[in-house]
């Protein structure tokens, strides 16, 4: 195996393990960030704020079909990081293959879905008249290059999985680059509004796509890429769905639950809409070190399960929980003192800042609460326990979260208890994950098989 790429988190300091992990995922996350955001920024300033709104009213669709495939992917790096920590290099090679092609199954299928579903999703969540053109637009755009960001997250997940979390960063980092200047390039200078935005997205994940798959080729190890061994090995398919489908079933639910809230955000016009999607893009920027963490804690807690250290599982989710703590509060700390400013960078039409800052006021007194349900539904990922996340999530963000709007609106035509949707949910589902990991035996010996 190539050791000088990949890291073991069995042994060592945890806190330093688990941080230094961290890091190059959080930038990678961070960088991640920024193909939509640039987007959003550049057609926020240079198009238009409906513009603004089209390409933030295209968020929640997008994440609500890569979000199915995203827990495959989690499921796999899962299962390679237990049979990494086992030593297990047969099954893991049997892992990597399956893997890959299940990734080639699911671009496929994505790509259809998306092409023919694009147009019916946003008439089904009421997309405001002057802002459906450029959605449809940027979404046709996008799917059609779904498979490149596909195969990334899977490249990437893999290498992660072998404890290899700086290789899958550089690759990120040259295609946010190419998305930055071919979005100014193509939109600022060649005036092709959304759709310019689109392609240049399209372009810097081929990029980043084919930079994963030429390293995992040429990779040694177990991990390594043998075109012609792409096939499912189902035994383990059959434990990266157990794993990955219940993922892959909550992050998929909860983000059609946020389609239909953005239904009920929809209502308000497009300022409201156009707030909305700048205040998200700001929340996904908070929300990165956490993400980080919760991907590094998952690996962590797969490759010690793997190795039958499991007093080293509870100490490491401990640490995992206090440092995502202070991060979050130091955040949000500093978006109740800048939030305004920071949605002028996308639009600095009142209105649109408004409507943005009333989202952020909403959020930001209940940051406090995402610590608990990142880092408690990455531990328990990692112990092979998906399912239990799954339950909790979907019960929360999806069937609490869609009777709350139901019950609200009724009330009141307050757009700020619409915004509350979610921090209410953050609260009760924090909760039940806490009352979870404390009460229930979650982690035994039978992980790994």
């Amino acid at each position: 195996m190539n050791k000088s790429k990949s890291t073991d988190l069995i042994h060592g300091h945890i806190a330093k393990s688990i941080f230094w992990f961290s890091v190059p995922l959080l930038i990678g996350n961070l960088f991640q960030q920024l193909y939509n955001t640039v987007d959003a920024y550049v057609v926020g300033n240079f198009v238009s704020k409906e513009a603004l709104a089209a390409v933030g009213a295209s968020s929640p669709i997008i994440n609500m079909l890569i979000g199915f495939f995203m827990g495959l992917a989690t499921g796999a790096g899962v299962i390679i990081a237990q049979y990494f920590g086992a030593g297990d290099n047969g099954r893991l090679k049997k892992a990597v293959h399956s893997s890959a092609a299940l990734t080639l199954v699911m671009s496929l299928l994505l790509t259809v879905i998306g092409m023919i579903g694009t147009n019916p999703m946003l008439h089904a969540i009421g997309i405001p008249a002057d802002v459906f053109h450029d959605s449809s637009t940027y979404l046709m755009i996008y799917f059609a290059g779904i498979s490149f960001n596909l195969i990334y997250n899977m490249g990437s997940g893999i290498l992660r999985a072998m404890g290899d979390s700086k290789r899958p960063l550089y690759f990120l980092i040259i295609a946010c680059i190419v998305n930055i200047i071919l979005d100014f390039l193509f939109v600022k200078y060649l005036h092709m509004g959304v759709a310019g935005a689109g392609y240049a997205t399209l372009i810097a994940q081929a990029i980043s796509a084919i930079l994963v798959v030429i390293v995992l080729v040429r990779s040694e190890g177990p991990h390594q890429l043998f075109w012609k061994q792409i096939r499912f090995h189902f035994p383990i398919l059959k434990k990266i769905i157990m794993v990955g489908l219940p993922t892959g079933i909550q992050q998929s639910i909860v983000s059609l639950s946020n389609v239909i809230v953005q239904s009920y955000v929809n209502a308000f016009g497009s300022s409201v809409v156009a707030g909305y999607s700048a205040t998200i893009r700001i929340d996904g920027f908070v929300n990165l070190p956490l993400q980080s963490f919760n991907m590094a804690v998952t690996t962590f807690v797969g490759q010690n399960i793997g190795a039958k250290q499991y007093e080293r599982v509870k100490k490491g989710s401990r640490i995992a929980l206090w440092m995502t703590m202070a991060v979050i509060t130091t955040m949000a700390i500093s978006l109740f003192f800048f939030g305004e400013s920071f949605i002028a960078i996308f639009n600095s039409e009142p209105d649109v800042i408004q409507a943005g800052r009333t989202m952020q006021l909403a959020f930001v007194p209940f940051y406090i609460m995402l610590p608990v349900v990142q880092i408690y539904n990455g531990v328990l990922r990692g112990a092979g326990k998906s399912s239990v996340p799954m339950y909790i999530m979907v019960f929360n963000f999806v069937i609490l979260r869609q009777i709350y709007l139901a019950i609200v609106t009724q009330m009141t035509s307050d757009v700020y208890f619409v915004f509350m949707g979610w921090p209410v949910t953050w609260v009760t589902c924090a909760i039940m994950f806490i009352i979870y990991y404390h009460k229930v035996n979650w982690l035994n010996q039978d992980s790994v098989s």
